[in-house]
C-alpha cells in the first residue's frame, strides 16, 4: 500500500478527466426515490470515477486508498478499486487487487470478470498498461487478455457482446495505431481491424476521446477532438458500429463549436443513450458564458437525425460544471457540482426561473425542464459516475452527503 498526502491528492484530482463513466442503458418507470439506501459501503478518502455491475456485484473504481461496511468501523485498504455485493453492500474481502494508478473508467466482462480502464501500469505483480481484465473471485488478472495501451491513457470503456469499445488519449493498442478509441476482441484483447475510427484536429493536446456510450448500432463519443476521420464533428459525434467496416454517421452538430471559456478549450463531457438508442443526453462544463452557449449544460439530440442536428433541448445550470448523465427514460440524471437546473439566464447566479439542484438532479425527457426529484448532496468537485440499473441509480463522487445523510462517496436512490 502505498501512502499518498491530503494536501497531494487533493491537488492531483482537479487533474483527473471529468465524465469518465458510461452509465448504461436501463430503463425505469419512474423516477428513483430521493431517499438513498442504507446499505452501501464508504469510501473513506479520494474520489470515485466509474461504476460497473457484474451480475449482482457492484465494482467501484477511482483514486482511492480505504473502504468500509456502512455500520462497521473496519476500515480496508484498497489500491483504487473495490467490490460489493449489491444486495447487502458488503464488501467482497477476496477483490482487493492492486492498481498504481486511478481507475477512470470499468466495464462488465463476462463469467464474473471486470475491465478496468486508467492510468495505471501496474496490475498486481504484472506490468499492465491501462487496461485489465480481472476476475471478481480473487482480482487477479484473466490470463489469456493481453491488451497494452500506449501513448496516453483510458478515460472510457463500453462492451457489446465481443466487442470492447475503449477511449481514451492513447496512440496505439498492442502493436497497432490507434488514435483516441479502439474496438478490441472482449476476451483477448486483440485490436479489430473494422473499426478503425479516427478523431482528430483536438483542442490542444492530445486528442482525446472523453466520454462514450454504446446503443444497439451507435457509440457516441465526445472528447476534444473537431474531426472523425476529417469530417467536422466539433467535440461531439456518431459512429454507426453495425457498418462493415465502423463508419462515422451522418449526424453532426455544430452545437458545440461555439467557445466558453478560455480555460475549457475543450468542455463536452459525458454522455449517455436512452434505453432505446432513440435519443442520447450530452452534459458540459465551460463556465458561465451566458444564453445561447452550451456552456454548462444538458442537452438531448435524436440519435438517427441526418444531416446538421440542432438538440432537442437545452437546460443550463447558470455557470456550474456537469460532468455526469444517465438516461432511463423516466429521467435524465444530471451531476456535477452544480446549484441550479432551469437557469438560462444565471451567470453563476440564479437568474428568473432557476431551481436548486445541489450536486444532482433530473430533467423530464421531453420537456428539458427540471423535474420536482432534489435529494441535493455534497458538491464538491462534483458526481462523476453515474450507473441506472433495475433496483435504482448508483452514484459516485468525491463527497460524503447524499441525499442528507452520510454516505461516502457512493450511494444508491431505489426505485420506489
Amino acid at each position: 500500500m502505498f501512502a499518498r498526502t491530503a494536501s497531494v491528492l487533493t491537488a492531483a484530482l482537479m487533474l483527473l478527466p471529468a465524465g469518465v463513466a458510461a452509465a448504461g442503458t436501463t430503463k425505469h418507470s419512474k423516477v428513483v426515490s430521493a431517499d438513498p439506501v442504507d446499505t452501501t459501503p464508504h469510501v473513506l478518502d479520494g474520489i470515485v470515477n466509474a461504476i460497473a455491475l457484474v451480475g449482482g456485484t457492484v465494482v467501484v473504481g477511482g483514486w482511492f486508498s480505504q473502504v468500509r461496511d456502512a455500520g462497521d468501523a473496519t476500515v480496508l485498504e484498497r489500491d483504487n478499486i473495490f467490490a460489493y455485493d449489491l444486495a447487502t453492500g458488503r464488501i467482497l474481502p477476496d477483490f482487493a487487487p492492486y492498481l498504481d494508478r486511478p481507475v477512470n473508467a470499468l466495464a462488465a466482462g463476462t463469467g464474473g470478470t471486470v475491465y478496468a480502464g486508467g492510468e495505471f501500469t501496474v496490475t498486481g505483480e504484472a506490468r499492465t498498461r491501462g487496461l485489465a481484465l480481472l476476475r471478481l473471485s480473487d482480482g487477479s488478472p484473466v490470463p489469456g487478455f493481453g491488451a497494452q495501451v500506449y501513448g496516453g491513457t483510458v478515460t472510457s470503456l463500453a462492451r457489446s457482446g465481443s466487442h470492447l469499445y475503449v477511449g481514451g488519449d492513447f496512440t496505439g493498442v498492442g502493436r497497432v495505431f490507434r488514435t483516441a478509441v479502439a474496438r478490441l476482441e472482449a476476451a483477448t484483447g486483440a485490436v479489430d481491424p473494422g473499426f478503425a475510427v479516427r478523431p482528430g484536429a483536438p483542442l490542444g493536446g492530445r486528442t482525446r476521446v472523453q466520454a462514450m456510450s454504446l446503443s444497439r448500432d451507435r457509440l457516441a463519443v465526445d472528447g476534444n477532438f473537431t474531426t472523425l476521420d476529417g469530417l467536422s464533428r466539433p467535440q461531439l459525434g456518431l459512429i454507426d458500429v453495425g457498418a462493415l467496416p465502423a463508419k462515422v454517421a451522418d449526424w453532426r452538430t455544430d452545437a458545440y463549436a461555439a467557445k466558453c471559456l478560455e480555460v475549457f478549450p475543450s468542455y463536452v463531457r459525458g454522455l449517455d443513450f436512452a434505453p432505446d438508442g432513440s435519443y442520447f443526453a450530452v452534459v458540459t462544463t465551460g463556465g458561465p458564458a451566458g444564453r445561447g452557449k452550451p456552456c454548462d449544460t444538458a442537452a438531448r439530440f435524436e440519435t438517427y437525425a441526418r444531416g446538421e442536428v440542432r438538440p432537442t433541448w437545452v437546460n443550463h445550470t447558470g455557470g456550474d460544471s456537469l460532468y455526469s448523465v444517465a438516461v432511463t427514460g423516466a429521467a435524465v440524471y444530471v451531476g456535477g457540482h452544480q446549484r441550479w437546473l432551469d437557469n438560462p439566464l444565471g451567470r453563476d447566479s440564479a437568474g428568473p426561473g432557476a431551481v436548486e439542484r445541489p450536486g444532482v438532479g433530473a430533467i423530464h425527457p421531453r420537456t428539458g425542464k427540471a423535474l420536482e426529484w432534489n435529494p441535493t448532496r455534497e458538491r464538491g468537485i462534483g458526481v462523476k459516475a453515474f450507473l441506472a440499473h433495475r433496483g435504482g441509480l448508483l452514484v459516485g463522487s468525491d463527497t460524503t452527503r447524499l441525499g442528507r445523510e452520510y454516505h461516502a462517496r457512493v450511494g444508491m436512490f431505489p426505485l420506489p
